[in-house]
Formats: structure tokens, sequence, C-alpha cells
């Protein structure tokens, strides 16, 4: 099926969400004319669809990259799609100036992200693991290698990657036991294993960048002994460019559920005693840096939900106006008609619609209020702080749910792989997973982020939607509903127990509640275009009624968790270990 880059929609959200035209206003976003972001959008849209989306069934279906005795290879396409990508430009839009970056907002760069994860979601996660290499080595690499690494990395010629997990040590990083020897040479020497690297290995290009995670001699236990160090796949020479092989390999592929263009590598470091790392910010100070790196990532992981919600979406709709069968019912013809005029299909696609745009929405304002806190904008970096595990657990939450829908839409045919629905479900359901769990998402809102400026934060919000939101009764109610039980789990009540068990139900209720505010924002403004006659009609009708079906139907909905986020965990625990295996 083809992919139509939803160029429309993104420029109404960036308009009037992610506020681009405002932050333009700034000196150093200046760059970012109204021309220069329809020109990104419309470029980044043409490649996405012509190159990147054409190759993402055949790299499912071919099982996708593979190891070799010369490495891992990806599959037939992708390197020459990767370098138009680079030579195109497109890893510097929102790269740092001072490395050959066009130093344009992380909004504006979050689009590139999201068209070419539309056309290939799998694909897409290279460029998305680069960028959170550049934001550790822009915040936190020494002077040296910033200028020996950052600006290859920015266009893209080198790739980076995040080296954290290992067997032991998952979501519990303090655990790791990869280790980081010094060296007479001022550099470190690193041995271990660690196991979900993402693109930790592959040919588009002639060096990797890895960002590792190790223990040095006598560190602290647990996160506060943890380094980070700069791994090169190379090392180089006195010219800056690749030479001597760094002792790093991949040992062995993981065969997964979906993603399968994506080489999830299990990375060996020092076989043989001579694999070279750098020290990236102080020693013991890794995991500082790495939450640089994953901040945004974060973000990047919730506009994967968007883009597979509006794959799917494409998807199921032109399989809806096209697959014929039965009459509608009440009709006085018994003619069969295109599934898209029977009710309980058009409930769906309107809900994969209302999802799609809602995520859409909150990911594209929790990116704007990143670039705003950049400028020096301490309330808008400390928002947008607040509402990055919102983004990230409820985006990749709706992705999976829209491409669910999809694959119902698309009946039996949905369930085998033929048509591609099925790709879709697959490579939707790790989102939600990696880069913290969405479960360590709401651990994260209730455990620091309803802490931030003492409640003050989150009160604001609270506060704007409150006198923006307009007059919609569901979304009072919502609101009411959040602020209980987030006064519920921040009082001496509340035990621990009971906040980490209550943090997913009331992080879906901060989101949808987020979310809604946005929509009812976009449904105003859709809603005057439309009495002046700006803009594309069919659009805006769209618009407005997937705004109308969320505030209608999909917040009152989060409503019906607020029991569950008030509730106390003694139910939980009323139970042993033993008794859930009865």
């Amino acid at each position: 099926m083809t992919f139509t880059p939803p160029v429309t929609e993104q420029r109404f959200v960036l308009d009037h969400i992610a506020g681009i035209g405002q932050l333009a206003e700034h000196e150093r976003f200046a760059e970012a004319s109204s021309d220069l972001v329809d020109a990104i959008l419309e470029g980044i849209g043409q490649l996405a669809a012509g190159e990147w989306a054409p190759l993402n069934w055949p790299g499912d279906e071919s099982g996708g990259a593979k190891l070799t005795e010369d490495g891992v290879k990806m599959p037939e396409g992708f390197r020459q799609a990767y370098k138009d990508y680079v030579e195109g430009g497109w890893g510097t839009i929102s790269a740092p100036a001072d490395f050959g970056g066009q130093g344009l907002p992380f909004s504006l760069g979050s689009t590139i992200l999201e068209s070419l994860g539309s056309a290939n979601m799998a694909f897409t996660l290279c460029p998305i693991l680069s960028g959170g290499a550049i934001e550790a080595l822009t915040h936190h690499g020494s002077e040296e290698l910033q200028q020996l690494y950052l600006p290859k990395l920015c266009t893209g010629e080198w790739t980076g990657t995040m080296n954290l997990t290992e067997p032991q040590a998952g979501s519990d990083v303090g655990a790791l036991k990869t280790k980081a020897e010094r060296a007479k040479d001022g550099s470190w020497r690193i041995t271990g294993q660690k196991i979900f690297i993402t693109f930790g290995e592959h040919d588009l290009t002639d060096n990797i960048v890895h960002l590792v995670l190790a223990r040095t001699p006598d560190a602290p236990a647990g996160t506060k002994g943890i380094s980070l160090f700069l791994v090169p796949r190379y090392r180089l020479d006195e010219d800056g460019n690749p030479a001597e092989f760094n002792d790093v390999r991949c040992v062995s592929l993981e065969e997964k559920l979906g993603i399968h263009a994506s080489p999830t590598c299990v990375m060996s470091y020092g076989d043989d005693g001579d694999c070279h790392g750098w020290l990236i910010g102080p020693e013991h100070g890794g995991m500082r840096a790495m939450f640089t790196m994953m901040n945004n990532a974060r973000i990047n992981v919730g506009m994967q939900g968007v883009q597979i919600g509006e794959r799917a979406t494409q998807q199921a709709v032109s399989f809806a106006r096209e697959r014929v069968q039965s009459a509608r019912a009440g009709s006085d013809s018994r003619d069969a008609i295109a599934i898209i005029g029977h009710p309980d299909v058009r409930r769906m696609l309107m809900r994969m619609k209302a999802l799609t745009q809602a995520a859409r929405a909150l990911v594209y304002y929790t990116a704007g209020q990143v670039d705003r806190g950049t400028l020096g904008d301490a309330d808008a970096k400390a928002r947008a702080e607040l509402l990055t595990p919102l983004a990230k657990a409820y985006g990749s939450d709706c992705g999976v749910e829209i491409a669910s829908l999809g694959v119902q839409v698309h009946g039996g045919m949905g369930y085998v792989e033929e048509t591609g629905a099925a790709q879709h479900y697959r490579d939707a359901r790790i989102a939600p997973i990696y880069e913290g769990t969405n479960g360590i998402q709401a651990a994260d809102l209730v455990g620091r982020k309803l802490g931030l400026a003492g409640g003050d934060t989150v009160r604001a919000l609270f506060d704007e939607i409150r006198a923006d939101g307009g007059d919609h009764a569901a979304l009072d109610t919502l609101l009411g509903d959040c602020e209980a039980a987030v006064n519920w789990l921040t009082s001496e009540e509340a035990n621990i127990d009971d906040a980490l068990a209550a943090s997913y139900p009331l992080l879906t209720m901060m989101s949808v509640l987020v979310s809604g505010w946005l929509m009812a924002r976009q449904w105003r403004i859709a809603k005057a275009q439309l009495a002046t006659g700006e803009g594309d009609n069919e659009f805006l009708d769209m618009k407005t009624a997937a705004a109308r079906f969320y505030l209608d139907q999909v917040v009152p909905e989060a409503s019906g968790l607020a029991a569950a986020a008030t509730a106390k965990a003694n139910v939980l625990y009323s139970v042993t270990a033993e008794a859930f295996g009865a």
C-alpha cells in the first residue's frame, strides 16, 4: 500500500500546537521561516514516500538485517535510501549549528522522523539513536570528542547507538557489569557484553559511534558508580578518518516479533582486550549523560506511536473504501456497499483518526516545550520534563491500539501477512517497552515529575487547561478527576506502593486530559477557518470531527480510570506470589 505524508496535518499542528511561528521569532530559530518549514515537510515527505516506504514490507518479509561473516548486512535498497537521506541533509535539521547542523527547532526535526517512521518505522530507529548520541555529546562530551565525532554524526555519515542493557541489567541499570580500565594513553579499555543494541552493527556507514555505560575500578555500587564512554567501531587516524578496528563486534542478532529491518544486536566489547573508549563527562557521571540522551529519545518513541498510527490508519481507510461487503443496515437497497459505509467500521476508523491526531498533538506540544526550554524558558523546560513520560507512554500505547484496530478493519485479511496490517501491529508493540517501559514512565511521573517545583509545574498545567480548555463538560470532569488523583497520590495517606500501583491509570488520565485540551484548541481553530473559508474544507471537516469524537468519547473513558488512580495497593499484596499461579 502506498503512503501519503500527512503534510497538511503536520503543518496545522506545528503552527497551532507546537507554535513554530513563535519559535521563529527568536534569533536562534529565525531560519525556521514559513517557506522553509513548507519545503522541509514536502521534501522529507517525498523521500519517505518515494524511497523509505517501498522498503518497509520487503525489509520485514525478508527477515530484515542478517549477520554474516562480514558483519551485519542490511536488506537490499537500504544503503541507497540511507545515502540519499544523508546527502539530502535531513539528519542536520535540528543538529547543533556549531558542528554542521542547521540548528532548527527540535519540534521541526521531529517531523522528519515522523514522515520517515510512518514510511518505515524499523529503518527510522537508526537516525533516532544517532540523535540521542548527538545530544549526549553536545551536552557532556569534551571539546576534543565533539570536534572529532559530532560533525559526521550530525550529517548522518556516522551513526550512533545507546548501550545500556545487559542480560542481568535491564530496567535495573545499576546492575550492569561492563568494565572500563584506565589505559596509559588516557583512554580506557572496555570489556563486557550488551544486549538489545539497536543498529549496533550495520553496513550503512563506515563508522558507528557507541555510547557505552560501564563501571570503573572501585566504583560505588548501583547507578552512582556508572560512567559513560564513547566507543567507536573503528578508531580514528590523525586526520579523523576511521582506521583500526576497535574490538567491537556483533555476536548475534535477536529474532523479534517485529521491526525486522532494525538489527537488534548482542554486542561484545574487548574480546581481544583492545577495545578503546573515551570518557564522556566526569567519571561516575554516566547516568546524567545517558538521561540527556534518553529524554529526547523518549519523545521520539512517543512519535513512533504516531508514525504507526498514521500508516495503519491510511491503510485501513484505503481498504475500507475498496472492500465491498453487505448492504447497509436499514437501507432499502440490498446492494452490497464498501465497508466504510457501515457504522461500526466508521467508529473504528474515526477512533483511529482521533487517537492519531491526539497523540500527534501531545508529542508536538512536548517537543515545542523542549524548544522553548532551550531558549531559556524555565517553566517550559519543566513542563517538557513533566510531559515527556506522557508523550512516550501515551503515544506508544495509542500506536498499539490503532494498529490493532487496523487489523480489525481488515477482518480476516488483517490477520494474514499479505495485507501488511499485521506488520504494523507487530512493529508497534515494541514502542511501549523500549526507552524505559511505559510502567517506568508512570513511575517517573509520580516519583519525580509531579514534584517538580514543589508541585507548581503540574498545578500550572492544570490551571492553564482550566482557563483555555473551553466549555466542554467531559474535559472539565477529567481535569477534576486528575487533580483529585494527584492530590491523593502526593498526600501522606498514599504510601509508595499506592503511588506506584496507581501510576499507570494516572498517567493515562493526564495524557488524555492534555491531548483533549489540545484537540479542543484545534477544534476551535478549524471551526473558525471553516467559517472564514480558509484552508482545505475536507481536512478541516475531518479535524473537527476527530476532535469532537475524542472529546465526546475518549475523554470520558479516561475518567473511568479515576477509581484505579485513587485505589490503595492493598489488594495487590493480599495474596502470595505463589497464589498467582493457582
